[in-house]
């Protein structure tokens, strides 16, 4: 068996195993015990796309997950610097948005984008929520939204990977607002979303690391740029 047939599997099973793990701990015991786990399965998606881009796959995909891996030392490991760990999430988008515009043939959704950010400031405004954290994280979700809704346009199995990462990652920030505004829902949604982020964002990030691979190496991409 080619080794880049065998290492599939063991990414697989090693993101199975944290993934069960952390998931196990979060409903059963809680609190940030589990974060150690849950950024081993982010590490181990970036050093996949890495092996996967030594083997001709998509570099930008590495490149916004090794942001995305230094965005979650702060925002995850250290709890703390969240205006750099959103604005290096911003720059997660912008690396996901050049591989979007590449695929689907140059669109890029800039007067929706525009549209719903000035929307969003207005709601926040109305809130007396428009602090500088907030414009910030308010701009990083419209053009994530945007991201999402461009990559179903997307040809290719590769990209329909990559897309279905999006929309789990919007998930998972979704999870994000709502627990971070707890009085904005029931208590019972209060308590889905506080297991529901981690849920939805390492196989978001297991489905972005897997549409980067080369197809002539047993993979999916046919980009490597």
């Amino acid at each position: 068996m080619r080794l880049s047939h065998r290492v599939l599997p063991l990414f697989l099973t090693l993101e199975a195993i944290l993934y069960a793990a952390f998931l196990i701990w979060d409903v059963t015991i809680g609190g940030r015990g589990s974060n150690p786990i849950k950024f081993a399965g982010i590490l181990l998606c970036l050093i996949y796309s890495l092996y996967l881009g030594h083997q001709g796959g998509s570099r930008l995909v590495s490149a916004a997950l090794a942001l995305t891996v230094l965005a979650d030392v702060f925002l995850l490991l250290l709890d703390a610097h969240y205006a750099l760990g959103i604005v290096l999430f911003c720059l997660v988008q912008g690396l996901y948005f050049v591989r979007i515009y590449r695929s689907n043939g140059g669109r890029s959704l800039w007067g929706l984008r525009a549209a719903l950010f000035v929307l969003a400031l207005v709601v926040l405004n109305v809130l007396d929520l428009l602090i500088p954290l907030n414009i910030l994280a308010l701009f990083y979700f419209t053009n994530f939204f945007c991201n999402a809704l461009a990559s179903l346009s997307c040809p290719g199995q590769e990209m329909r990977l990559f897309s279905a990462g999006l929309w789990l990652f919007l998930c998972c920030d979704g999870c994000v607002g709502l627990f971070q505004n707890p009085q904005l829902v029931p208590p019972a949604v209060s308590t889905f979303v506080s297991v529901g982020m981690w849920l939805f964002y390492l196989p978001a990030q297991v489905l972005i690391a897997l549409s980067g691979a080369n197809p002539s190496s047993g993979g999916f991409s046919h980009e490597t740029k």
